[in-house]
């Protein structure tokens, strides 16, 4: 079966041989049906890597919501069911098709003002450190839904946030996955943080002594007074109010740097998206910060070769890792906050750069090297209501919880997103006070001739960019279905000449890409390779979600 399924993505469409693989794949699928099938609905959906969280917000929807709202009521349950991976002290992004328009989110908030690079320097640091204060950003998701609310939402705050304080007050039954995660953040935090920032942590995510493990139930009811405390406040008190306090009051009593100043200073900001097109398809990300770009710079370069055999042929995955290492190594050059970068946009994404990095690629693995465009722990959610409007959303705290600091009495577990930060003064992504840094979080969508197909996302780290390459050219390059592109095994660059494959490749894949000068490595796990959803809507209406094998997620339909 899985060898007709392969030989049924090659491009050799109308010949007899393709049309006996088609049939023979068609029978076999009937008998021995694949394990997760895509999921239909047509008056809502919610697609996200916690089923109860979909399920919450797949109730906002069946309440009256619309799927803002219902991506609010998820992302707010996210904080409670997978804290490991996002809470209150997040970033986030988002893009939002409403009544026939796409609109784009930026909330990743800036550095402290005292945070500079001669203070760093002053401590003995000559790189960003991982946790503790100093890679601590200003919270940018919380004023990203107050963003949201004001512009799309329509039901209360209170409504909104019911499910999450319910969860939050009554407990939940932990996932394995997610205790994983839980047991790996204290193992770092145990290690990197003083004995007083970790006892906070402690206090709040292992009441007991110990992380839950798989099976067990946690909650936190600080987490649920601070709900409340947002819901009353339209969620002005993290930048202006009481939680403001709390944190300018334990940062100064502790080292850091984030005062009550930097969070009044902040606001989310409205984007602009941008695109490429690709064999068709208008493939959309949210413009740097965000290095959704890479994305869309891989895609370009790709979209300057065709492909006689499918996604299994070790020929295609040496193209894309290559044309992924040329457009990462662009991003990583180049990417910082939109005041300090030194090319454009446009530039990143024109064509003609393309075709000439394009040109760069051979049979041979190449050193990753950046050129001259000038010349030429993250959630993710989607959601659709019955009227056509979608959300893609993702927020984060990076390094599973973030920094490790913990806000005591109200669950703020603050971000590490300055770890992103350089220290080379010369370099765009320079640390500096109230600036942003380059940010691997990214929401995709998709559209055709002006028409939404739907949000996609795919979660973790810098492994973001290449997850939205793989599943994009999945669908329009080989023809999977949604299910299918997410459950098909995937590449990884890590940097230099470093890659990492799933094992679902072909047993000798590994071996002819190590001929070709990769150092290769057939991952044991696959937590890292990604951890997906998506929907799409064709024009009846239908709405066909799919959701990632690789983090336990779950589709809600109606």
């Amino acid at each position: 079966f899985d060898g007709f399924k392969r030989l049924r993505r090659c491009h050799y469409r109308e010949t007899k041989g393709w049309i006996f693989v088609n049939f023979c794949y068609d029978v076999l699928n009937y008998k021995y049906p694949s394990r997760r099938e895509v999921v239909y609905g047509r008056k809502g959906m919610v697609c996200t890597s916690q089923s109860l969280a979909a399920q919450a917000g797949l109730d906002i929807i069946k309440a009256g919501g619309n799927a803002v709202d219902a991506a609010l009521a998820t992302a707010a349950c996210m904080i409670v069911l997978e804290p490991t991976s996002n809470g209150f002290g997040s970033d986030a992004f988002a893009q939002v098709w409403m009544d026939g328009k796409l609109y784009g989110l930026n909330a990743s908030g800036f550095s402290p003002a005292l945070l500079t690079r001669e203070a760093l320097m002053d401590k003995g640091y000559e790189q960003m450190p991982k946790f503790g204060w100093e890679p601590v950003t200003v919270p940018g998701a919380v004023s990203g839904w107050k963003k949201l609310h004001d512009r799309f939402g329509t039901l209360s705050w209170e409504k909104i946030f019911e499910p999450a304080i319910r969860y939050a007050e009554e407990g939940y039954v932990v996932t394995p996955v997610i205790s994983k995660m839980w047991r790996q953040a204290w193992d770092d935090y145990e290690e990197s943080l003083s004995p007083e920032l970790f006892e906070e942590w402690r206090k709040v995510f292992a009441p007991d002594g110990h992380t839950p493990r798989a099976g067990e139930i946690w909650s936190s009811k600080v987490h649920a007074e601070t709900f409340r405390e947002l819901a009353a406040t339209d969620c002005e008190s993290l930048y202006r109010g009481r939680l403001a306090d709390e944190i300018d009051s334990y940062s100064r009593t502790t080292g850091g740097y984030l005062r009550k100043g930097d969070l009044a200073a902040y606001e989310a900001e409205w984007v602009q998206p941008v695109s490429t097109s690709y064999r068709g398809y208008d493939v959309w990300e949210i413009p740097p910060n965000g290095h959704g770009i890479v994305a869309l710079m891989a895609l370009n370069i790709m979209e300057c070769m065709q492909f006689a055999a499918g996604h299994d042929s070790e020929e295609v995955v040496h193209r894309q890792l290559e044309a992924m290492k040329l457009a990462y190594s662009d991003g990583q050059q180049y990417i910082a906050d939109p005041r300090s970068m030194k090319v454009t946009t446009e530039q990143m994404l024109s064509k003609v750069y393309a075709a000439y990095r394009a040109a760069n690629i051979g049979q041979r693995a190449a050193k990753p090297q950046y050129g001259n465009p000038a010349s030429g722990g993250t959630i993710y959610l989607c959601t659709a209501d019955g009227a056509g409007n979608m959300v893609s959303f993702i927020q984060s705290n990076y390094c599973n919880f973030g920094s490790g600091i913990v806000v005591p009495k109200t669950g703020i577990a603050l971000q590490n997103r300055g770890f992103n930060f350089y220290m080379d003064p010369e370099r765009a992504n320079c640390v500096g006070p109230h600036k942003k840094t380059y940010h691997t979080i990214i929401p995709g969508f998709l559209t055709r001739n002006g028409k939404a197909i739907g949000p996609f996302g795919v979660m973790g780290g810098f492994m973001q960019p290449q997850g939205h390459v793989q599943v994009m050219m999945n669908l329009i390059d080989f023809h999977m279905n949604p299910q299918e592109a997410l459950d098909a095994p995937r590449w990884q660059w890590t940097g230099d000449m470093n890659i990492e494959i799933e094992q679902g490749f072909p047993m000798d894949m590994a071996g002819r890409l190590k001929a070709r000068g990769h150092h290769v490595t057939v991952a044991t796990d696959s937590m890292d390779f990604g951890r997906g959803q998506l929907i799409f809507r064709d024009e009846n209406g239908i709405l066909t979600g799919a959701t990632e094998p690789r983090a336990g997620g779950a589709v809600a339909a109606w």
